[in-house]
């Protein structure tokens, strides 16, 4: 006869019970990232679909490539190499550009959209804790849309030079000169440490002010990001007739040339024995900004938690 501690023992629900699986950390990272893209397909939509728009604009353009490049030859080196990486150098500052406005938008809506739509109720269901989900939607802007620029740029160009000498091969031209006036590896080495340096690290507090406004307004998030630091400046120079606070987001915005890792000038296409690491990573501007951006971040985390959908 069973006594009543082995029919605990033998208890189907004893049995039954499976211990949960436990995800890592880096995975639960990993899908929530994932999780943005998939709600957020504009992040590489938009770019692709001006990228494409770039290419035809190109191809129609090359009906006068032939004669540029016979024309060149009129020019001295430094004159050429500028006619040939135009298109190059454009496509480049394109993507920054268009990368920028996305990652400001996609800010804007990160935090704010699943409370609209209410989703957060779903997504705080999940073993996934507000500051992994924060963290996630701030790599985007800070470090995966700067990535695949970067991609989209390299691919764009290498497009542009394929499409280059089908053209004029087919003119019965050579492509020596243009492939001798294109250093592409340089190129696409100064336009990595752009993205990443500069459109990530540099405008962090930036993109972390737009997630904290984005989990704090209940509407109108971009008036709100702006109203702020507008009725700052505002109020300094009607205050202390100074323009400290406007002059520091300039540079923030502009990245002025003291902040710039360039020993002469701060093209985006400027030779690499211009560029002066070190002034980068030891400039105060750039662990200020770090340090705010961290701010940021930890009071959206905080705000994500006890914020409720509208």
């Amino acid at each position: 006869m069973n006594t009543p501690s082995d029919a605990l023992r033998e208890s189907p629900l004893e049995s039954d019970l499976v211990t949960p699986a436990v995800i890592p950390a880096s995975r639960r990272f990993y899908w929530s990232v994932r999780r943005e893209f998939w709600e957020y397909r504009s992040l590489y939509l938009g770019p692709l679909a001006v990228g494409a728009l770039f290419l035809l604009g190109f191809l129609i353009r090359t009906i006068h490539l032939p004669a540029q490049i016979r024309a060149a030859s009129a020019l001295n080196p430094m004159q050429q190499q500028e006619l040939f990486e135009q298109p190059y150098t454009f496509a480049a500052l394109l993507f920054m550009g268009v990368i920028f406005v996305v990652s400001v938008f996609y800010c804007l809506d990160a935090l704010h959209g699943e409370r609209r739509d209410r989703s957060i109720l779903f997504w705080k269901s999940l073993p996934v804790s507000d500051l992994t989900t924060v963290l996630a939607k701030a790599s985007i802007p800070l470090l995966i849309l700067p990535l695949l620029a970067v991609v989209l740029t390299v691919v764009t160009q290498l497009l542009i030079l394929l499409i280059s000498s089908v053209v004029l091969l087919a003119s019965g031209l050579s492509v020596t000169t243009l492939w001798s006036h294109l250093p592409l590896v340089q190129m696409w080495l100064m336009v990595l440490f752009h993205m990443v340096a500069i459109h990530g690290l540099w405008l962090a507090p930036v993109y972390c002010w737009m997630l904290l406004v984005s989990g704090w307004a209940r509407r109108a998030t971009l008036l709100w990001a702006v109203l702020p630091p507008l009725a700052i400046g505002m109020a300094e120079k009607i205050a202390f007739n100074t323009t400290h606070f406007a002059a520091m987001l300039g540079r923030r915005f502009g990245a002025g040339p003291e902040d710039v890792p360039f020993t002469t000038g701060h093209m985006v296409m400027a030779p690499l024995t211009e560029l002066d690491l070190s002034k980068f990573l030891l400039s105060p501007g750039l662990w200020t900004g770090l340090a705010v951006a961290a701010v940021f971040l930890a009071a959206a985390v905080r705000l994500r938690r006890y914020r409720e959908p509208m």
